[in-house]
C-alpha cells in the first residue's frame, strides 16, 4: 500500500480549514481521512480539525479488524460521537456556533474498501484506466441533479453550489453513507476536498490519477493546477494507491 497525503491553503484565504491524514491502527491497517470544515469566526478548522484527530485516536487505538462489516459499523460508531462532539462544543461556544465539517474516509483491507462519506468531499477510484466517483454530494445543486431541475453542467456554475445540505456536527444526530466496494491490486484512489475537484473536471483528474507519474508528482501537479485556476478555497488531497504489498493485511493473525 502507498498514501499521500497534501494540503494547501489556497491563494485567497489566509487559514486552511482543511485536515485530513493517512493513519493506521495496531496491526498497521491504513485508514484515509479528509474533512473540509465550514462555520464563522474561523470556526471550519476547528470542527474538520475535531473529526480528524478523533477518528485517528480512535484508529489508532483500534486492533486488527477482520471484516467489512466490523469496519463499517465502527464508521457509524466513530461518527456518531465524533458529531456529538463538534456539536456540543459548537453550543458551548458561541464563537463556534454553527461550525460543521465534511468528511470522506476510507479503510482499506484485503479485497474490501469501506468508505464513509458526509458533505462535498469526495472518493474517486481508478480502475484500468477508468476513474468513477464513488462518493454522491450531499449538495442543495446535487438534489436539483437527482429531480431532473437541473443539469450537471447547470450544477457546476449554480450559484449555490457549494450549500451543503448534511454535514458533521450542525445537528444533534447525522446520516452517514457507509458501503463496501472490492479493492484490487492496481486500483489508485483519490480523496479530495471541493477545493480540488470545483477545479478541474472527472476526465481531468481522471488524466493525472491514471499516469505512470510517482504519487507525489501527481499530486503536487493536482495543487498547482488547482491554485493556477484561481484557488479561492483549501485543497487538500489523498492518493491511496494498491500495489500488492498489502493484500493479505487485515488477515486474522
Amino acid at each position: 500500500m502507498k498514501g499521500l497525503f497534501l494540503t494547501h491553503c489556497g491563494q485567497v484565504r489566509n487559514h486552511n480549514e482543511d485536515a485530513g491524514g493517512i493513519f493506521e491502527n495496531k496491526s498497521a491497517q491504513p485508514i484515509a481521512v479528509i474533512a473540509d470544515g465550514m462555520g464563522g469566526h474561523q470556526a471550519g478548522d476547528v470542527a474538520s480539525m475535531l473529526a480528524v484527530e478523533n477518528i485517528k485516536n480512535k484508529w489508532e487505538e483500534t486492533e486488527q479488524i477482520e471484516n467489512a462489516e466490523d469496519i463499517k459499523q465502527w464508521f457509524q460508531n466513530i461518527i456518531r460521537e465524533t458529531n456529538a462532539q463538534i456539536f456540543h462544543k459548537a453550543q458551548e461556544n458561541k464563537q463556534l456556533e454553527g461550525m460543521g465539517t465534511t468528511l470522506v474516509a476510507a479503510v482499506m483491507i484485503r479485497n474490501s474498501l469501506i468508505i464513509a462519506h458526509i458533505g462535498d468531499s469526495r472518493l474517486y477510484i481508478a480502475r484500468g484506466g477508468q476513474m468513477e466517483q464513488l462518493t454522491e454530494d450531499h449538495s442543495f445543486v446535487n438534489e436539483l441533479v437527482k429531480r431532473g431541475e437541473i443539469t450537471e453542467g447547470d450544477a457546476e456554475v449554480h450559484p449555490y453550489k457549494n450549500y451543503i445540505i448534511r454535514a458533521l456536527g450542525t445537528d444533534a444526530e447525522v446520516d452517514t453513507d457507509v458501503r463496501t466496494l472490492t479493492w484490487q491490486v492496481g486500483d489508485r484512489l483519490l480523496l479530495c476536498s471541493d477545493g480540488l475537484s470545483d477545479k478541474m473536471s472527472q476526465s481531468e483528474l481522471a488524466q493525472f490519477i491514471t499516469s505512470d507519474k510517482e504519487m507525489g508528482e501527481i499530486g503536487q501537479q493536482l495543487i498547482d493546477l488547482a491554485n493556477q485556476r484561481g484557488g479561492e478555497d483549501n485543497i487538500s488531497l489523498i492518493l491511496m494507491a494498491h500495489d500488492g504489498s498489502d493484500s493479505e493485511a487485515g488477515e486474522p493473525a
